[in-house]
């Protein structure tokens, strides 16, 4: 990975250099190819860079580190702490009941990747967990991967938020701290609470299991 960056940023400086020098750089073009489409190597050094820029590959196998990470402890919570039945029939009883069980949100983000809203359970765990660090360095950078993964446009995982919340994040990006998310996260829990929540309770996810549990209870 440090040869890559390297090599990056070799041709990063080569291109600026070129630029400068009133050059124009072309990706090479494959036969019978369209002089106006961008070629498959083709690549630029900016915020808007390429799918296939290697800043993007390592952003992409970051994020697929990351949900993996995330998908593995929440396995593991559920596979050692199983739902009970009275837990699962608490879920109904509130959004907060299930968000505070950890077999609750692992169950729950199962469901959101059904609807392919994993990105909201996901942001809002990464939320959770850099509300305490209290480490200043560690919260620069932590605060600079979340906004990458889920605020940033570029990113295939960014959650859904107003501009005004946007503008709040991009301001307290100027100085991170562990506040620097708490506004969108009550808006992707609100989000989830209203939108995704009353689907789950009604969806045959939940039944399904509801059923199973109250089958294996002993009879009072």
């Amino acid at each position: 990975m440090g040869s890559e960056r390297m090599e990056m940023r070799k041709r990063q400086k080569s291109v600026q250099q070129e630029s400068m020098a009133g050059g124009t750089v072309l990706a090479p073009q494959e036969p019978n190819q369209n002089p106006n489409q961008r070629g498959n190597s083709a690549c630029c050094f900016c915020w808007c860079c390429c799918c296939s820029c290697s800043w993007n590959e390592e952003r992409e196998q970051r994020n697929r580190q990351a949900s993996h990470d995330v998908k593995a402890e929440g396995t593991a919570d559920c596979e050692d702490s199983p739902p009970t039945l009275e837990e699962v029939r608490s879920w109904a009883q509130s959004f907060d009941h299930l968000m505070s069980c950890p077999a609750g949100r692992v169950a729950f983000r199962l469901f959101l990747r059904t609807e392919f809203s994993e990105e909201n359970i996901l942001f809002w765990l990464a939320c959770e967990e850099f509300t305490k660090d209290t480490n200043n360095t560690a919260i620069e950078e932590k605060a600079r991967v979340i906004y990458e993964d889920y605020i940033s446009i570029l990113s295939p995982k960014e959650v859904s938020l107003d501009s005004h919340v946007r503008e709040v994040i991009n301001k307290n990006m100027l100085e991170p701290s562990s506040q620097t998310f708490d506004d969108a996260q009550v808006q992707i829990y609100t989000l989830m609470q209203r939108d995704s929540y009353p689907r789950y309770m009604n969806s045959p996810a939940y039944k399904n299991l509801l059923n199973s549990l109250s089958e294996q209870a002993p009879e009072s």
